[in-house]
C-alpha cells in the first residue's frame, strides 16, 4: 500500500473518530441542558410548595390565635416560626445556589428570631452536599486547560469543606506548598438564575417566619445585585489579593494570598491555611482567646471601612480560620463592596453627630448624606431615638455585646409596624450603604455570640479620628503600620 493511500486511510479514521466525539460532545450538552433545565423545574416546584405551605400554616395560625389571649397567640406565633425554620432547613439543606445563599444571609442575619427558630437554621451555615470528584474535575480542566492531576503534584478529590455556589479542595502545589483551591459547582450560575426568578416567593416565607421583623425585601435585592459578582472568581482573586498584600505581616489578621495562574473564572486557588473553624473555636477556646478574636474582627471591620473604603461585605461565621498563633484568617472575598470618596464625605459627619451625642448636628449630616430629606416632617427627637440606638456601645467607656442586645436592637429597628414607624418611613438607605449596613450588623451578631467586652468607642475613634491605641492589640498594629511606612 502506498504512503498516500495510508495517510489518507489514516487521515480518514481520524476524521471519522473526531466526527464520533463531536456527535458525543453534542450528545452530552443537549443531555446537560435538559437536566439543567430539568433540575431548574425541579427547585421551582419546591420553592412554590414551600411558600405554599407557609402561607397555608400561617392562615391557619391566625384563625386559631383568634379570640386568644396574648400569651396563646405568643405560643402559636413560636410554633409557627418554628415549623417554618424546619421545613425551610429541610427544603434548602440540599440545595446549591442563591437560594442557599440567601438562607445562609438570614439565618446569620436575623438575631431577633426566637432561639429554637436560630439554632435550626445555623443548619444551613453548615457544608452542603459535595459534587462528585469527576465534576470537580471537569470544571478544573476547562477552566485550565489541564485535569487538576496534571497541574498539582497532589490532588485529593474529596473537598474539604462544600458550601452554597463551590467547594474546596487541598492540594500540593509542583513546589510542595500547600493550597486550597475553590472549584465552583457545574450549572451553578444557571441555578442562580432560576433561583432569582422564585426568590421573591420564597422571601415571603421567610419574612411570615419573622414576624416582620427581619427587612427580607433588602436582602432580596442585595442578593439580586451581588450574585453575579461572586460568580466571578477572577474578581474574587483580585480582591482577596488587594486584602493579602494590605494585610501582609500583620500581627493578628491574616489573608491567604492567591496563585492567579491557577484561577480561572470558576477555579480559585489561594495558599493554604491551617486553623479551626468557628464552631470549634467558640467549643474550646478560652474567655481571653475569645475576647482577642472579637477585637481581631472588630478591627478588621474597622480598619478597611474607615481607612481604606473598602469591606468584604460578608462576616458569615464560615469565612474565619482561627490560628494557633492567635492569628484570624478572613476567607471569601465574593462580596467585596468599595465606596467612593463621595460616600465616606457623607457618610463620616453623620457618624461624627453620633459619637458626639449630638442630635442636631446628626439630623443635618443625615439630610446632606441623602438617608433623610430636608422636608421629613419628623420629630427630631424619634428620629435620634432610633438612629442612634444601634450605636450604644459607643456611648461608654468599655461595653459588653450581649446576644439578646443586639438581637432585640435590630428587630425593633426593622419592625416597621412598631413604634419606630413613622420614622422608618422617612429614612432612606441609599444603595451604596446597603452592604455596610449589612457588615455592621454582621459584626454587631458576631460580637453577641463571643460577649465581647472592650473599649469599643475608642477602638472606632482610633479609625476614625487617628486617636492613639487603647489596647495591646492596637498597638501591634500601630507599629506594624508604622514599620510598613518607615
Amino acid at each position: 500500500m502506498s504512503k498516500a493511500r495510508a495517510a489518507a486511510i489514516v487521515g480518514g479514521g481520524a476524521a471519522a473518530v473526531a466526527a464520533v466525539a463531536g456527535a458525543a460532545t453534542a450528545v452530552s450538552k443537549r443531555r446537560e441542558l435538559r437536566e439543567a433545565a430539568a433540575e431548574n423545574i425541579q427547585r421551582s416546584r419546591r420553592l412554590t410548595k414551600l411558600g405554599v405551605r407557609r402561607a397555608g400554616h400561617y392562615a391557619t395560625t391566625r384563625v386559631r390565635g383568634v379570640g386568644a389571649d396574648e400569651a396563646r397567640r405568643a405560643a402559636l406565633d413560636a410554633q409557627f416560626a418554628i415549623r417554618s425554620a424546619e421545613d425551610v432547613a429541610a427544603e434548602l439543606g440540599d440545595m446549591k445556589g442563591a437560594i442557599m445563599k440567601l438562607g445562609q444571609m438570614i439565618s446569620f442575619m436575623a438575631p431577633g428570631l426566637p432561639d429554637e427558630v436560630r439554632e435550626i437554621l445555623a443548619t444551613l451555615q453548615a457544608d452542603v452536599p459535595p459534587m462528585a470528584p469527576s465534576l470537580a474535575e471537569s470544571v478544573v480542566r476547562e477552566e485550565l486547560g489541564r485535569h487538576p492531576r496534571q497541574l498539582f503534584a497532589d490532588w485529593d478529590p474529596i473537598p474539604v469543606a462544600a458550601a452554597s455556589i463551590g467547594q474546596v479542595h487541598r492540594v500540593v502545589l509542583k513546589d510542595g506548598r500547600l493550597a486550597a483551591v475553590k472549584v465552583q459547582y457545574p450549572g451553578v450560575r444557571d441555578a442562580i438564575g432560576a433561583d432569582i426568578e422564585n426568590v421573591d416567593a420564597f422571601a415571603s416565607a421567610f419574612a411570615m417566619m419573622a414576624f416582620n421583623s427581619v427587612d427580607v425585601d433588602a436582602l432580596v435585592v442585595e442578593l439580586r445585585d451581588r450574585m453575579t459578582d461572586e460568580l466571578d472568581y477572577r474578581l474574587e482573586a483580585r480582591c482577596q489579593q488587594e486584602f493579602a498584600d494590605r494585610y501582609a505581616g500583620h500581627p493578628f489578621i491574616h489573608v491567604p494570598r492567591v496563585y492567579p495562574e491557577l484561577s480561572g473564572e470558576r477555579v480559585l486557588t489561594s495558599e493554604w491555611v491551617e486553623g479551626v473553624s468557628w464552631q470549634k473555636m467558640m467549643a474550646t477556646a478560652r474567655e481571653e482567646d475569645r475576647q482577642r478574636v472579637a477585637e481581631t474582627i472588630f478591627r478588621f471591620c474597622q480598619g478597611a471601612v474607615l481607612r481604606h473604603g473598602v469591606f468584604n461585605g460578608d462576616p458569615h461565621p464560615g469565612n474565619y480560620l482561627f490560628r494557633d498563633d492567635g492569628r484570624v484568617t478572613f476567607l471569601d472575598f465574593g462580596l467585596v463592596k468599595r465606596w467612593s470618596e463621595p460616600d465616606l464625605d457623607g457618610l463620616g459627619p453623620v457618624l461624627d453627630g453620633v459619637l458626639a451625642s449630638d442630635p442636631s448636628r446628626t439630623i443635618s449630616a443625615m439630610v446632606s448624606a441623602g438617608f433623610l430629606s430636608a422636608d421629613h416632617g419628623v420629630d427630631p427627637k424619634a428620629i435620634w431615638n432610633y438612629v442612634s440606638r444601634p450605636y450604644e456601645p459607643y456611648f461608654h467607656d468599655s461595653w459588653t455585646f450581649r446576644h439578646a442586645w443586639v438581637g432585640e436592637t435590630l428587630a425593633g429597628m426593622l419592625d416597621v409596624y412598631g413604634p419606630s414607624a413613622p420614622v422608618v418611613k422617612v429614612l432612606n438607605m441609599p444603595p451604596s450603604f446597603i452592604v455596610l449596613d449589612r457588615v455592621v450588623w454582621g459584626v454587631s451578631a458576631l460580637m453577641g455570640e463571643l460577649g465581647a467586652t472592650n473599649h469599643f468607642r475608642s477602638i472606632l475613634l482610633e479609625y476614625r479620628n487617628g486617636d492613639p491605641p487603647s489596647t495591646e492589640l492596637g498597638r501591634l498594629e500601630a507599629a506594624w503600620a508604622a514599620e510598613r511606612v518607615g
